[in-house]
């Protein structure tokens, strides 16, 4: 009879462990040398699938073959966000305790959509987002350990939480308004809500209004970019002439265009005052508001029915944590309430279970990278990181500003910088094309009110005085290219 061919098989502990050590020293490698690397790939649409085979392997292949192909295969692809030459969009938050945490997540490997599917899943991160809270000055109705109704959740993304906060306020209006006119169905209701929110906002907000089935108004804001309490006011008295129902606002704290910041504390009386859900968006900003500097642009949170910022933005907790308090989650708790035998359990009521404050079922066991995080650096070093990118952004200000042929857009707000060429539009424009070409560093553009500019985001950790000199020299050497060719 013929002898069966040996076969490998599944992975086991021993070889895990090699494997396992080999990737950590991979990744402290890359991220130690991320400067060396070229931040933006030149690879063109399509070129990955030519260097993998058509199909799986029909047996198991060994792991240092694995890892032989991430340099061969990933690298080439990668936009390296975390080089201290990203300064594209936002950053998104990186640290060894996060990276660690998130193996331990993966290893237990959870689904926390009730608290006895893991408690400690779901009381790590009550627990979390009270410590959090606290660090950000949130007022105690927001808090799980005041002992009232509100308490912390993690989303995935402020874009879920906005979509939460809006679902939630509905229902919340449907119910008010039902009780005022109980002939009324829920298509008729629906079809009168309104919402409010910047111009200047994230498209995600106006995204929520779609999947949530109502309208959204954008308002102008003024000419800080901050949207204004009595132009919100002035839409909302527009809306009840017209026989519609406002329900929510949701109010930016630091936009993505320019990191402007809502007059929450004129916004929030005004939505009070009409019963209109407060919605406070703060995915990026919202980390500097642990530094009591900075809490004065959250002046009105008081007013807020819900808030939400994303550690995984600035925070050095990686991706994805998402942190959202509410006053009164039981609007959202009521909204997505869907109880079936096989996820009951004998302790309902007694904590949360979180498949009720948000989109998806399951969840992974994201409290873990808060409490390695934020115990792994302490409050002092996260406030001095945050500190010290806001400094990088004034330098790179200080910098423009000695250059006459630059000007800044707006104020420097946070870590982000906005400037342009002086002149017009299309100088920019080819000014930008020429920076990302020269493939050194990375930045994107915006526009306002039809002015064009380019945004420098500080978004690494590794970030120091002399890689923001680069940057601009890299700035300076493209106009150099660009205004010698224009002459010629």
């Amino acid at each position: 009879m013929p002898v069966p061919c040996e076969t490998r098989t599944e992975m086991q502990a021993p070889e895990f462990k090699d494997f396992a050590k080999e990737m950590v020293d991979y990744i402290s490698n890359y991220l130690e040398n991320i400067r060396d690397r070229r931040v933006l790939p030149t690879v063109q649409p399509g070129y990955l699938r030519p260097l993998i085979p058509d199909e799986a392997p029909q047996q198991p292949e060994k792991w240092e073959e694995v890892m032989a192909d991430v340099e061969r295969v990933i690298m080439p692809g990668v936009t390296h966000w975390h080089s201290p030459k990203f300064h594209a969009y936002f950053p998104t938050a990186n640290s060894y305790p996060a990276i660690v945490a998130d193996m331990l997540s993966g290893a237990i490997a959870c689904i926390g959509f009730t608290w006895i599917a893991s408690p400690a899943c779901t009381e790590l991160e009550v627990v979390m987002l009270d410590w959090l809270g606290k660090m950000l000055d949130l007022p105690k109705e927001f808090l799980a350990c005041s002992g009232g109704q509100g308490g912390g959740v993690i989303q995935g993304t402020a874009s879920e939480a906005t979509l939460v906060a809006l679902l939630g306020a509905k229902a919340k209006a449907m119910k008010r308004v039902k009780e005022e006119h109980p002939d009324w169905d829920d298509n008729t209701i629906v079809s009168k809500l309104v919402g409010y929110t910047s111009n200047q906002s994230h498209s995600s907000v106006e995204r929520a209004g779609l999947l949530g089935g109502v309208k959204l108004r954008g308002l102008k804001a003024d000419e800080n970019l901050k949207l204004r309490g009595e132009t919100l006011e002035q839409a909302i008295k527009e809306d009840l002439d017209a026989g519609l129902i406002p329900f929510y606002v949701v109010a930016t704290l630091g936009t993505t265009n320019t990191c402007a910041f809502d007059r929450l504390d004129e916004i929030g009386p005004v939505a009070n005052q009409y019963n209109v859900w407060v919605h406070v968006d703060a995915a990026y900003a919202g980390s500097a508001f642990i530094c009591p500097e900075y809490r004065y642009l959250m002046k009105g949170i008081e007013t807020a029915d819900s808030f939400n910022f994303n550690p995984h933005k600035w925070m050095l907790v990686n991706f994805d944590c998402s942190a959202m308090w509410l006053k009164e989650p039981y609007w959202i708790v009521n909204a997505f309430n869907v109880d079936p035998l096989y996820l009951k359990h004998d302790m309902q009521g007694s904590a949360p279970d979180y498949r009720h404050w948000q989109i998806p079922l399951g969840r992974r066991f994201r409290a873990l990278k808060l409490w390695f995080v934020l115990r792994l650096y302490g409050v002092d070093n996260l406030q001095a990181h945050i500190r010290r990118h806001c400094g990088f952004a004034k330098q790179f200000e200080a910098l423009c500003r000695a250059d006459d042929r630059f000007e800044i857009f707006g104020e420097v707000a946070m870590g982000l910088a906005c400037f342009r060429l002086k002149g017009t539009n299309e100088l920019s424009e080819a000014l930008l094309k020429r920076i990302n070409g020269r493939g050194n560093i990375h930045l994107v553009p915006s526009k306002v009110n039809d002015v064009y500019f380019l945004r420098m985001a500080v978004c690494s950790r590794f970030t120091e005085p002399a890689d923001i000199d680069y940057s601009w020299k890299e700035v300076a050497a493209a106009a150099d290219e660009l205004l010698a060719e224009q002459k010629k």
